[in-house]
């Protein structure tokens, strides 16, 4: 692993099978890379075309075992930037994403946060699910992978990285991340796919993700709420 450059982001991509829409995620970082930052996507083991189709767009390509926490964390070992970025293969960053991270996190501003997210289909209930989204991390401190995560290195070591969790890594960062500083968002949105919540519909959706985190805070085991996010995205 490079030493960390202190001005450098390293955007951290875990797929899965995402031919056709890892490519539009990829294109949107294009100017961060002609900016010196660099994009690491972490493959859990595609049995598609994500890897081929990722690998001339991204710095390196890694393999991973699967699972977003995984997959994740190989990221941040192979990673050359102080400042790492977890996006979501559907998730498509404004231009100038990079600026909004390091003014952020310029000094005294905090050492990690988080985007406002808005959804790619503009229904008012849609509208209203990313509205309560956001409202909700503002009240909280706790972001989900939607939101862009970004981070600096030292900070996330200090936090002991993503917990090796099958389901809820990123609220369980969240968390540790919030003991050690106040988080900053960012209010220019992300535009997040509203593939999943047109495949399973908005309002089953809502009462699974919802139904998830208050299993997570209730304390009852990871892995029994992975088989039940499994069953309920069937």
């Amino acid at each position: 692993m490079a030493a960390a450059d202190i001005t450098r982001i390293t955007v951290i991509i875990p797929v899965l099978n995402e031919a056709g829409v890892l490519v539009h995620t990829l294109q949107c970082l294009q100017p961060l890379r002609s900016r010196g930052h660099e994009v690491v996507v972490v493959d859990g083991g595609s049995t598609d075309t994500t890897v081929a189709e990722a690998t001339p767009l991204a710095d390196r390509v890694v393999q991973a075992p699967r699972g977003r926490a995984w997959q994740m964390h190989a990221g941040t070992l192979d990673a050359s930037g102080s400042i790492l970025w977890f996006l979501h293969a559907d998730t498509h960053p404004p231009d100038t994403a990079d600026h909004l991270i390091l003014d952020v996190l310029a000094a005294g501003q905090g050492a990690w946060g988080w985007f406002d997210i808005r959804l790619t289909d503009a229904q008012l209930l849609l509208n209203c699910v990313a509205w309560l989204m956001n409202r909700r991390s503002r009240l909280t401190g706790i972001a989900t992978g939607d939101q862009g995560i970004f981070v600096r290195r030292a900070t996330y070591r200090q936090a002991g990285g993503f917990p090796q969790l099958p389901i809820m890594e990123d609220i369980a960062l969240s968390r540790r991340l919030r003991h050690l500083g106040r988080p900053r968002q960012i209010d220019t949105p992300l535009l997040t796919s509203s593939r999943r919540w047109e495949k399973h519909g908005v309002l089953r959706t809502i009462i699974t993700m919802w139904g998830l985190r208050l299993g997570y805070f209730l304390g009852v085991d990871p892995q029994r709420l992975a088989r039940f996010y499994t069953v309920n995205r069937a």
